[in-house]
């Protein structure tokens, strides 16, 4: 049986399963440690520019006379800069400082593709690179890898991300943990024999770590913390139901993904609603964690794979871009403003912002301070860890 035919035959696909040669399933006390990282991916290419609205600098009224948000409706940070209004509900975690904002994030010779600009960030690639291997997949294969339990990651959804792949990393993608139980139970009894074919020994490695991290979850819990029915909320309660049982199979990194922001136009409307629902969707996940005693040990950091730019099109919209604006939210962050705003009195020749804050200066950052771990390995060079955590 090929691969992709068991994967789609589960209906709760393993990605990437890279065990040693017939392990035995971790020990009950292999936990793996308490640090979880949860990343969310903003599909499309989120706009910067009106996510912290630069609402102090003429230019970018210039630049956007129809798309740019009032001063009077930016939500103030500082005297100069403000939130998106429909990020709101992140005011309770930005004046608890617990969110940090990530300014002007991007890296040398950007590329405008959604596909290979994904790609860059996803595996922490040079522009003019190619890697096979996803930066947290080289994290997991290295000596001082996050975990020792059962499972490394989930993947939550049906989108695939390329940070885990590679072969390192043991990885779950589910929709719904209470499927995931029922269906792993009806894999069939592992055989007494190691078999000799690689691609069976592989298949049913899978089905042991599948097998076994469905074991050792309980049932989702029951929660005071409300979570929208929509898509994204929905995923945002699988997180939470899974990351209950996070010392049981020793959890180390949960990904989710929102998607729509390529808004070539008509970005008002939609941008509204997707923060919207990103903003009220971390909220609901601090509220979980918080319950599980679990939000002191997350951090939460939002990527996307471009900025827009900062001239809006005839469309009502924005084009691909450059440096963009990310989220790092947790109990143990120091909230406040990191990265220098770009300067938009000095775009490059195609009119787009200069980055001022290289993203993997922030993967750096959950390596070295929240895992404990070194980075040059992992990253392909030294980049300097940034001061939010």
């Amino acid at each position: 049986m090929k691969r992709r035919a068991f994967i789609q035959s589960l209906g709760a696909a393993t990605i990437a399963t890279a065990l040693p040669a017939w392990p035995q399933p971790a020990s009950s006390t292999d936990t793996g440690g308490h640090r979880l990282l949860i990343l969310i991916a903003l599909k499309g290419g989120n706009d910067g520019l009106n996510t912290v609205v630069p609402f102090a600098d003429p230019h970018y009224y210039k630049l956007r006379p129809t798309l740019g948000i009032a001063p009077d409706q930016a939500l103030k940070l500082t005297e100069k800069e403000g939130l998106h209004p429909q990020l709101e509900p992140l005011l309770a975690a930005w004046n608890a400082r617990e969110l940090a904002v990530l300014r002007g994030v991007g890296y040398p010779e950007p590329n405008l593709s959604h596909f290979r600009s994904m790609d860059i960030w996803e595996t922490a690639s040079r522009s003019n690179q190619t890697l096979t291997t996803g930066w947290l997949d080289r994290a997991f294969g290295s000596d001082s890898k996050p975990t020792r339990g059962t499972l490394d990651a989930i993947v939550v959804g049906t989108d695939e991300t390329h940070c885990l792949h590679g072969g390192d990393a043991r990885v779950i993608t589910m929709a719904d943990l209470g499927q995931f139980r029922r269906q792993a139970q009806l894999l069939g009894t592992p055989p007494s024999v190691v078999p000799a074919q690689a691609s069976l020994r592989h298949l049913l490695q899978l089905e042991r770590t599948i097998r076994a991290s469905a074991a050792r979850m309980k049932a989702a819990p029951q929660f005071k913390a409300s979570f929208n029915p929509d898509p994204f909320g929905r995923a945002v309660r699988t997180a939470c139901d899974v990351i209950a049982s996070r010392d049981r199979v020793g959890l180390a990194v949960v990904h989710l993904s929102l998607n729509g922001f390529d808004t070539h136009i008509r970005q008002v409307a939609t941008q509204a609603r997707l923060l919207k629902t990103l903003s009220e969707g971390l909220m609901s996940l601090r509220a979980g964690l918080k319950e599980l005693g679990a939000w002191h040990d997350t951090l939460v950091l939002t990527y996307s794979e471009f900025g827009r730019r900062p001239k809006e099109n005839a469309n009502a919209g924005t084009d691909h871009g450059t440096a963009a604006v990310h989220f790092a939210i947790g109990g143990r962050v120091k909230g406040g403003l990191h990265g220098a705003a770009p300067n938009l009195a000095n775009l490059d020749n195609n009119g787009n912002a200069r980055f001022t804050l290289d993203f993997r200066r922030i993967y750096a950052t959950v390596l070295e301070k929240w895992w404990g771990m070194e980075s040059q390995d992992v990253l392909g060079g030294r980049f300097q860890p940034l001061q939010f955590l």
